[in-house]
């Protein structure tokens, strides 16, 4: 991970964002959150209940200032409604949790709204000259 931002540090002149899907998510924030490069932070389907033998640990986000997004879907198996909730709730702010309506593990039919949570979460939280984009888009 480490290795991936300096290279993108070195290739691109844009801020970081953060993104992971499930175990690549719980691996990739604990990574990320404490590098300056890195400006903000999204985990998809970030498993909340420990999978077979992987024990999940996010205390580091308790202290994480970063904009923090989490999008799960209501059909999650790993993000269980109540538990994936309380374990956002002691996360340091800001953060959001957005649940995809019907959504599984993979999103599966449900990517469009995925996207959208996504996209409407970064137009918001991060400034369009920050990322390069044009004021207003």
């Amino acid at each position: 991970m480490r290795a991936a931002l300096d290279w993108l540090e070195r290739e691109f002149t844009l801020p970081v964002v953060f993104a992971g899907f499930s175990f690549g998510a719980a691996v990739g924030l604990r990574a990320a959150y404490a590098d300056d490069r890195v400006r903000a932070l999204i985990a998809l389907g970030l498993p909340a209940v420990d999978v077979e033998d992987r024990l999940y640990d996010f205390e580091f986000l308790r202290e994480c200032t970063e904009p923090k997004l989490f999008v799960s879907g209501s059909r999650d198996p790993f993000g269980p409604m109540g538990k994936l909730e309380a374990l956002v709730g002691t996360f340091a702010d800001p953060k959001k949790l957005v649940r995809v309506e019907a959504g599984d593990h993979f999103f599966e039919g449900r990517l469009k709204e995925m996207r959208v949570a996504l996209e409407d979460w970064v137009r918001v939280t991060l400034p369009a000259q920050e990322l390069g984009r044009p004021s207003g888009t």
